[in-house]
């Protein structure tokens, strides 16, 4: 069972690592166009997925929640600027910044967590964080431009995550409420570049079909994540998010030659060294915590 929660979260990330190479392959088409396609085809087919599972009772529960339905219509926002500023970055040339987001994010979660949820930190992780800010810092004083894509990336993700986890809902369920909020304005969208004789859809078979399925390689890794999620512990599945933007640097690197100097190298150093200072705090932690529960069980079983 665990080496299958293994399995279905490396598959999860993998997909999104190699994500680049499959939206790239639409890059005359607009990034808002992508986008709202990606929408609407998500709404689609995470909707047939539920009533195919039988789930229609459980959804309809949770559109009758307000307090649910809200917090996902801000969801709904926060993911939808992902997509936009993720696959612009993709046709712009900026995936290695882009993957530069998805390392940060894991740490940003952290703040989030300080901020929103009242959580305390450990030394090793304010060590971790302050490493990843040294790393923007470094490259906006020495380019002196700021890496917005990755930051906006990082911040609209970690804005996300932090609205989801204070709601509890399968991933499905929530992307079908998320997506579906989006459906309309987004077919109202296609629909007005169609009368605009402005929109891609429709002139050729191939794109058609690769915006068509962009539904479901969007909602692929998010149904083998919540898999995963199910079958092995949180901090083993934190240890596999890494392949992601890892995949995406070396995408952006050596398939699209994107410039990858010594000033950025400084920086991802930064970041990857505040990222190994908090896997390895998390495995600190998860070990000590391990062995007070073991000390605890032993000691009622003594009694």
């Amino acid at each position: 069972m665990r080496n299958l929660g293994f399995v279905y979260a490396i598959s999860a990330y993998f997909i999104w690592g190699i994500a680049p190479l499959f939206w790239r392959l639409m890059e005359e088409v607009p990034s808002v166009e992508i986008v709202a396609h990606r929408m609407l085809w998500s709404a689609v087919f995470v909707t047939l997925l539920i009533l195919v599972m039988g789930q229609r009772k459980e959804l309809m529960a949770l559109i009758k929640n307000r307090s649910s339905l809200i917090r996902l219509f801000f969801a709904s926002i926060l993911i939808s600027i992902n997509w936009g500023v993720y696959i612009w970055s993709i046709n712009n040339e900026y995936i290695v910044e882009a993957s530069m987001g998805y390392f940060i994010n894991p740490l940003l979660n952290v703040v989030f967590g300080v901020i929103v949820f009242k959580e305390s930190l450990r030394f090793n992780q304010w060590l971790a964080i302050g490493l990843a800010f040294l790393g923007v810092a470094y490259l906006i004083l020495v380019h002196g431009d700021i890496p917005w894509v990755a930051l906006v990336l990082a911040f609209s993700f970690g804005s996300y995550a932090a609205v989801k986890k204070s709601i509890t809902v399968p991933a499905t369920h929530g992307l079908a409420i998320e997506s579906g909020l989006l459906a309309l304005p987004a077919l109202g969208f296609l629909i007005y570049l169609s009368s605009q004789q402005r929109i891609e859809f429709g002139g050729d078979l191939t794109i058609d079909a690769l915006l068509i399925f962009g539904g479901i390689f969007t909602l692929v890794p998010l149904v083998l994540f919540a898999a995963a999620a199910k079958r092995i512990s949180f901090t083993a599945l934190g240890m596999t998010q890494y392949l992601g933007p890892s995949l995406q640097l070396l995408i952006g690197v050596l398939v699209y030659q994107e410039e990858f100097g010594s000033e950025r190298q400084i920086s991802f150093g930064l970041i990857w060294a505040g990222l190994l200072f908090y896997t390895l705090d998390q495995l600190n932690h998860r070990r000590k915590r391990r062995a007070v529960e073991s000390a605890a069980g032993m000691v009622v079983k003594a009694d």
